[in-house]
């Protein structure tokens, strides 16, 4: 059986920590990271109901998307609500793991889920993320020494990129050419005469933040007293993989047969789907953003869409962008466009796991309008 750390870090390698919004609380809520993991519940919010459930189904592990403490607390008694959910997970051995803000953004994270369960494809950010800085070291090496030096940079963060580490290239070897001079300890070589020795070019990328613990590990690892060696900062890629909601395509159809087949999609909920705009309006590029989505208004309102689908939509903003001619909305529940993301999840953690790990998509709804007259 997985301990929890290993799954804690697998879900935070999909989702990173980092990425969060600064004034969200993400991560590892309870539990002990060394405990095993059999079962697995996911859902998205940390209610009561959801917390009884994963004690009745004697889960190790809830992972939710919203937080169940965005504020913070002096306590958690449990004479409160919140109190409860923890006391009722605690009570059965369950650990609460939240991937909220990091997981709107990421590849196969909430956005994304949501684009691709209404049929989108062909899908980019509509905002995308800043890219890390990068940085490539380049560093000359006497040929029998850089297998010992790119594995020091390596293990310092060099070579890291996406879902694969230890990246480097190294070149046909050449000829290096100094002179010691007094009081240089030369490894190869003799002060005053000239040396040429074989040596090879290693290259590997970084990131910006791992710059001085590279170049440290580099410098500790090459034999040489004063190695020759560079460092560059690379452009910024632009590339658009991850970032804030997302636009893609789908086979034209009117408006009302897009929110049609959006209401049929998500699970039921009494909100239902709330349409603005002239139902025949031929429909081929959409916007979507899972959970409140009206911060990215006028982003939307400036690209060729033809329709935004998102949630909690509030009057004036609504009425200000249809006035202005653009594309039409779709307002659909927030838990129901985010529920979508658990399905995506629960395979993922079946492909990394496979059968050492139980997963279950909570049933209960807590989206919190339960009657409309």
């Amino acid at each position: 059986m997985p301990a929890l750390k290993d799954v804690l870090d697998l879900i935070h390698r999909w989702y990173p920590p980092g990425t969060a919004e600064e004034w969200d609380a993400v991560g590892l809520v309870c539990g002990d990271p060394d405990q095993e993991v059999r079962r697995v519940m996911l859902a998205v919010d940390p209610t009561l109901e959801v917390a009884r459930e994963a004690a009745e189904w004697k889960a190790d592990l809830l992972v939710v998307h919203h937080p169940l403490f965005l504020k913070p607390v002096h306590g958690f008694p449990a004479t409160t609500p919140k109190g409860r959910t923890l006391a009722t997970l605690a009570g059965s051995g369950c650990a609460l793991l939240t991937a909220h803000t990091n997981a709107d953004q990421a590849v196969d994270g909430v956005s994304e889920a949501l684009a691709r369960a209404v049929g989108l494809t062909d899908l980019a950010p509509i905002l995308p993320a800043a890219a890390e800085p990068m940085d490539k070291l380049t560093v000359f090496v006497p040929a029998d020494a850089a297998a010992p030096v790119r594995a020091a940079i390596a293990e310092a963060g060099a070579g890291r990129k996406g879902d694969y580490e230890f990246a480097s290239f190294t070149s046909a070897p050449g000829e290096g050419r100094f002179r010691p001079l007094d009081g240089a300890q030369p490894m190869i070589g003799t002060v005053g005469e000239l040396a040429t020795v074989e040596e090879v070019r290693v290259e590997a990328v970084l990131a910006r933040s791992h710059r001085a613990a590279v170049v440290r590990a580099m410098l500790a690892a090459h034999p040489y007293e004063e190695p020759a060696y560079d460092v560059s900062e690379l452009a910024d890629p632009q590339l658009a993989a991850t970032g804030t909601g997302r636009i893609g395509s789908i086979a034209p159809v009117t408006l009302r047969e897009f929110a049609e087949g959006v209401a049929k999609t998500l699970p039921h909920t009494e909100h239902g789907v709330r349409v603005a705009g002239d139902p025949d309006r031929v429909v081929s590029r959409v916007a979507v953003c899972g959970g409140a989505g009206d911060f990215l208004l006028d982003r939307v309102a400036g690209s060729p869409v033809d329709v935004y689908l998102t949630s909690d939509l509030r009057h004036h903003p609504a009425a200000e962008f249809v006035e202005k001619g653009g594309p039409a909305l779709v307002d659909v529940a927030h838990w129901a466009a985010e529920w979508t993301w658990l399905p995506v999840l629960q395979d993922r953690l079946r492909g990394a796991l496979g059968e050492t790990l139980e997963t279950r998509v909570s049933t209960t709804v807590t989206d919190p309008w339960t009657m409309r007259l």
